[in-house]
């Protein structure tokens, strides 16, 4: 079984620990930047130890106990941990006797807008940066009601991070909506190709082995009681179309039950079903003339011409050949009420090319249908189109009807 790879090293930490770690380092930052040196004036930091207040202390305390709180609580409930984490910055403030909240005390609080504005709904991020703006203004505001002197050279600046932080954290998570909706799409895409890739196979398949049976039964059924040998050989053929069918239906739901790709000779592997059984291999051109022998025991007459030197070809191009010509056999039988078709098919030095060829209804056949009427020639030009090569089928000026396919051949296989 696959599985998912892990996430790299700095994703597995979730946002709450950025945010801790973040706010632990930035205190410590200010705490270092307030050391006076020898001979600058007093020092903060004393031989002996931090000297501060024990009020400053406690803010300090109280505003690591805040911010431990709310960063645990961030993946759960955003809102309420930012809230915490405003709280601790202006605990921080106040602890380091800041006449404002400057960048170190509010790093966490961008962190966490980030990480809420990347996994969250537009709303809940919105509603967190405008916290953190009310804050920053706030806070000076609270100051200066109070009489207390306030510092306003940096609360710009600060505002300024938590917007910024939230465009960050919002493009982050518009980008991983689009590239959802784009693997979305993709896999939508995937899907519709491949059941029209099966529809192609058994269509190309099935019509072709019914349209044989039809034929000999038919032929058993009017002689039955006066040729009992032809008859016999009819039902001989009826059975070996029938058998080629199933086999062809087993090994396309073989394919489809396929998990995924995993060690050789184990279910699932490309050439064996999920029971472990090994499928069939795919039809190509080489079975072209095991084709025609077929059509031609069922009363059409096949003739195959083969042009050009015959080389191995990619599996994908072999295989859409051989259901081209195939399905263009099938049209004859069903459709054109005529004895015989010729296919001639040529190896080139850059492209095969393929043309089938009836000459209509023979006198006192009626026509049966239109090659035009079923899925036929769509899946012969969906096949085409996607081996990039040119397709045309129409009727011919002196009757009949014409398909011809050129499919170019990759350089590396010439």
């Amino acid at each position: 079984m696959q599985t998912t790879p892990p996430l790299p090293l700095l994703r597995r930490v979730p946002p709450g620990a950025w945010a801790a770690l973040t706010w632990c380092a930035a205190t410590a930052y200010s705490l270092a930047e307030s050391v006076v040196l020898p001979g600058e004036g007093p020092a903060l930091f004393r031989r002996h130890g931090l000297n501060l207040p024990e009020q400053n202390l406690q803010s300090l305390g109280i505003a690591l106990a805040l911010t431990l709180v709310g960063c645990a609580l961030l993946r759960r409930m955003p809102l309420p941990a930012v809230a915490l984490l405003l709280s601790g910055s202006i605990a921080g403030a106040i602890a380091l006797n800041g006449t404002e909240i400057g960048f170190p005390q509010f790093l966490a609080v961008d962190v966490a807008l980030c990480s809420i504005a990347a996994s969250r709904p537009r709303r809940s991020s919105t509603v967190a940066v405008a916290l953190a703006l009310g804050v920053v203004v706030g806070y000076p505001a609270a100051r200066l009601l109070v009489g207390f002197i306030i510092g306003t050279s940096t609360e710009l600046a600060v505002a300024v991070t938590a917007v910024v932080a939230w465009l960050l954290g919002n493009s982050m998570r518009q980008t991983r909506d689009y590239a959802e909706r784009l693997g979305a799409q993709a896999a939508a895409q995937a899907v519709t190709a491949e059941r029209l890739r099966i529809s192609r196979e058994l269509h190309d398949m099935v019509a072709h082995s019914m349209g044989v049976i039809a034929l000999q039964a038919g032929a058993a059924s009017r002689v039955i009681d006066t040729q009992p040998a032809q008859a016999r050989e009819a039902l001989s053929a009826i059975e070996i179309a029938g058998r080629e069918t199933l086999s062809g239906l087993r090994r396309m739901l073989g394919a489809l039950r396929r998990t995924e790709p995993g060690q050789p000779g184990q279910p699932g592997q490309p050439g064996r079903p999920a029971d472990g059984v090994p499928l069939d291999p795919a039809p190509g051109l080489a079975d072209v003339e095991g084709l025609a022998l077929a059509t031609t025991a069922a009363g059409v007459q096949v003739d195959v011409r083969w042009h050009g030197e015959r080389r191995p070809l990619p599996p994908e191009i072999d295989m859409s050949a051989f259901r081209i010509v195939q399905e263009s056999v099938t049209n004859v039988v069903r459709h054109a009420g005529g004895s015989s078709c010729q296919v001639s098919i040529a190896h080139g030095d850059e492209e095969l090319s393929i043309e089938v060829v009836d000459s209509g209804p023979e006198p006192g056949h009626g026509r049966a249908g239109s090659p035009g009427t079923g899925y036929g020639l769509v899946g012969m030009r969906e096949r085409v189109g996607l081996l990039n090569g040119e397709f045309t089928a129409a009727p011919r000026p002196e009757g009949g009807f014409r398909v011809a396919v050129r499919l170019p051949v990759p350089e590396g296989v010439r």
